[in-house]
């Protein structure tokens, strides 16, 4: 990617910034974004950053899709999370057969995706593909969106779990059911996708055994660095990049309304001039600083290695788990502190760092930021014990 393209995206989302924050409470009060942010962002070439070249892509190193993604939760938590979830599937269908990509892509390069991990639903071994069946919950952004990735457990005539493997649907293939109403990224209208005997070609899925071992049928036309990167890599800080931008967005709100507020409480001390204070911005802003820092050292080190055409080794992708779960807990300790110090007339609901304070906890209770099962992968890695092999590393 040309650092003017990379320039260009950067530059065409902070222009819409304003706009995010202006929209944020409307998102919430519609639990949906509008159509109107998400076409101005396909428009900024955003949803792009991470898709193959050879279909309209950009190609981007993933440090410039994490930093687009933390502006843009910034200023709304809830147009981050959307944009970071969907802007990361062009980097998986980069992944699949050459036909599922061009299935999507072919006719329309901005074609997007949602998804739903959780393999909650029904996978069967047919004839030249599988059946699939169930319901899946938390598909972000799926209002926006025509194809849906979708995990699922294979069984064969037994019952027996045979595989586990991503699928992609075409919209004609599912229905969405609106069940999103929740205190924390209420604008993401993260519903739930309902599949009903839907048969799915078996190129239009990926087993999870190739996907860890980084060998993947879509490396025939997309040879580059950037599809060689593990999934639990990229995906996991596609998670933890939108929720350090809503504690990014926390700390601007906190430090504009804390030079004109007066404590009441402590005979009209200006709280800039509170000495506690700060401290907890000292302390959030290096929380925040470090998190970013582990970011993007760990990506540096996994591109470098793909580049060299290095297998990327086991103690690395251990470490960047472990490092993406903490920057998680850091940017939750930031937006905790600044939360806390900012006074009881931030609870009032509309104020932005109430906003990002729910909305950083609810992108915190996501699966791939339960900080005990990657921080003991990463314990056991150094005990030189074995790592569980459907580890997400």
């Amino acid at each position: 990617m040309a650092e003017s393209q990379r320039h260009a995206v950067i530059a065409g989302v902070t222009e819409l910034l304003p706009a995010f924050r202006q929209r944020a409470q409307e998102a919430e009060d519609r639990r949906v974004l509008s159509a109107e942010s998400v076409k101005a962002l396909s428009e900024t070439g955003f949803f792009r950053l991470l898709q193959p070249a050879c279909f309209g892509g950009l190609e981007a190193d993933p440090v410039t899709f994490y930093a687009a993604g933390r502006l843009i939760a910034s200023a709304c938590g809830s147009t981050g999370w959307v944009a970071s979830v969907i802007g990361v599937h062009p980097w998986q269908l980069g992944l699949f057969p050459p036909q599922a990509q061009q299935e999507v892509w072919g006719a329309d390069p901005d074609t997007r995706m949602s998804s739903s991990y959780a393999p909650t639903g029904r996978a069967r071994q047919t004839e030249g593909g599988h059946r699939l069946d169930g319901r899946w919950s938390f598909s972000s952004g799926c209002d926006h969106a025509s194809w849906v990735l979708l995990g699922g457990i294979v069984t064969n005539d037994e019952g027996q779990p045979v595989d586990f493997r991503t699928f992609l649907l075409p919209a004609s293939d599912y229905t969405i059911e609106d069940v999103w109403d929740t205190v924390g990224l209420r604008g993401t209208g993260s519903n739930d996708i309902v599949v009903d005997g839907a048969f799915v070609p078996a190129h239009r899925s990926l087993s999870f055994t190739d996907v860890t071992r980084c060998v993947c049928p879509g490396q025939q036309v997309n040879p580059g660095p950037l599809y060689r990167v593990p999934f639990g890599s990229i995906f996991s800080y596609a998670i933890t990049t939108p929720i350090i931008g809503m504690a990014t967005g926390a700390y601007a709100a906190h430090v504009e309304y804390q030079r004109g507020r007066v404590r009441a409480s402590y005979v009209g001390q200006k709280a800039a001039e509170d000495p506690f204070g700060q401290v907890r911005i000292a302390e959030a802003a290096g929380l925040l600083d470090a998190a970013w820092a582990a970011l993007e050292r760990n990506m540096a080190e996994l591109m470098g290695r793909a580049r060299a055409g290095e297998k990327i080794p086991l103690p690395l992708r251990l470490r960047v788990r472990r490092d993406q779960v903490t920057g998680t807990g850091q940017a939750i300790r930031a937006v905790d502190l600044l939360f806390e110090n900012s006074g009881g007339r931030a609870l009032k609901m509309g104020t932005p760092i109430q906003r990002f304070w729910r909305d950083a906890h609810a992108g915190r209770v996501h699966a791939i930021n339960d900080p005990e099962r990657a921080l003991s992968m990463y314990g056991r890695g150094e005990f030189g014990h074995d790592v569980p092999p459907d580890a997400m590393i």
